[in-house]
């Protein structure tokens, strides 16, 4: 019951193997985190940002925290503000949203994004994220947090989502508008829809679980064909939308620190109180994008889904414990394989997906060390 074996002392202590050395003097630090939105509070904790945020200035450097504007401009309500955390809250792309950087990508349909013109202006970087499920690509985690968060509002959503169509799914020609309408009505969640008047037919792939009731309501026609490589799509466009940021960072300034704690099934920018689905881990930090990815995934997969938990809005979770599945593919569907991130970072060569995990102040460790011997306020107190 010792602060000496506490989970901040962890921290600390995982802060001081990253060795923030690499940092130079004045240098300018984002601390790149998702901030919230609206009562999504489930983000890590102010608490934590603090410490690291002082170990950051221990340096000599000067941080600051940044995430898209809306969520700097509401992060008070969440407790985040210049005096919790320690250090000034900046929008990532400007007030505005527009202060950016083109990216040229040539990736399918997405020509190029605009890089976040703050985080593109940092001298170094802590990525800085709390690990959940995703609906799009099955887990958020370090990857997420910059390949989506590290662009501007209509790069996130108007481009990275909606990459998934950019293989072609649907034959118009084969499609009669009355067969359209009776696939819409096979999606039970209501994830498809059509527009009569264009003859165009559209699947939200972000929010499909691959139930696949639209495809048995084809099998007569065969006119839609979804396929694993759509969902894919996704996982892809973050590994390259995550290299262009890194890119533009000398990789020994940047640092990773994945926060396994409150467990959600979903993203934190759906700005509500949720479940969490998974027992805390704990924290990991590393200087390998895709090690301390691989390894978050590998602690999810070995504690495994809290049954008990799971949002009643999941209509086709696997629970079969036969299934090869990850627990987040378990939620999102067998087709959301969160692994694939990852895999092409590393393709990339962004790290390694082999990695070793080296326990921070374990149980075995902490046994013998001298605890408290009761509690008292041994701070300064007001009575």
């Amino acid at each position: 019951m010792g602060a000496f074996a506490s989970i901040a002392a962890k921290l600390d202590k995982i802060i001081e193997h990253l060795d923030f050395s690499s940092i130079d003097k004045k240098d300018k630090v984002a601390v790149k985190m998702h901030l919230g939105f609206r009562d999504g509070y489930q983000t890590v904790p102010v608490f934590f940002v603090r410490r690291v945020v002082k170990a950051i200035k221990d340096t000599g450097a000067f941080p600051f925290v940044t995430d898209n504007p809306t969520a700097v401009y509401n992060a008070v309500d969440r407790g985040y503000t210049a005096e919790t955390c320690g250090c000034p809250l900046i929008p990532i792309a400007g007030v505005k949203d527009g202060y950016t950087e083109r990216v040229e990508l040539n990736f399918h349909n997405v020509d190029s994004l605009e890089l976040a013109g703050v985080l593109r202006d940092a001298d170094a970087m802590i990525d800085l994220t709390h690990l959940k499920g995703h609906n799009s690509c099955g887990y958020g985690g370090a990857v997420k947090n910059i390949a989506l968060g590290g662009y501007h509002g209509p790069s996130r959503w108007r481009k990275i989502h909606g990459v998934e169509a950019s293989i072609p799914f649907w034959d118009p020609d084969k499609c009669t508008p009355e067969h359209a309408k009776r696939l819409v009505e096979a999606c039970p969640d209501g994830h498809i829809n059509y527009d009569e008047e264009k003859h165009k037919l559209n699947v939200a792939f972000g929010m499909c679980n691959q139930c696949l009731e639209c495809m048995e309501a084809d099998k007569e026609v065969g006119c839609l064909d979804l396929k694993p490589e759509n969902y894919a799509l996704f996982q892809e466009l973050m590994a390259y939308g995550a290299k262009a940021i890194l890119d533009t960072f000398d990789k020994e300034k940047v640092f990773y620190l994945n926060f396994l704690l409150d467990i959600t099934a979903y993203c934190d920018c759906w700005g509500v109180g949720m479940p969490h689905v998974v027992h805390d881990i704990g924290i990991l930090g590393s200087k390998d994008i895709v090690a301390i990815e691989q390894a978050s995934l590998d602690l999810v997969a070995k504690e495994g889904l809290i049954e008990s938990m799971i949002p009643s809005i999941f209509r086709n979770v696997n629970l079969d414990p036969s299934a090869d599945l990850h627990p987040f593919q378990r939620l999102h569907g067998p087709w959301k394989d969160p692994y694939l991130t990852p895999k092409y970072c590393e393709q990339l060569g962004l790290g390694s997906t082999k990695y070793e995990l080296i326990e921070i102040l374990s149980p075995e460790e902490v046994k013998d060390m001298k605890g408290p011997s009761g509690v008292s306020e041994t701070q300064p107190s007001f009575f």
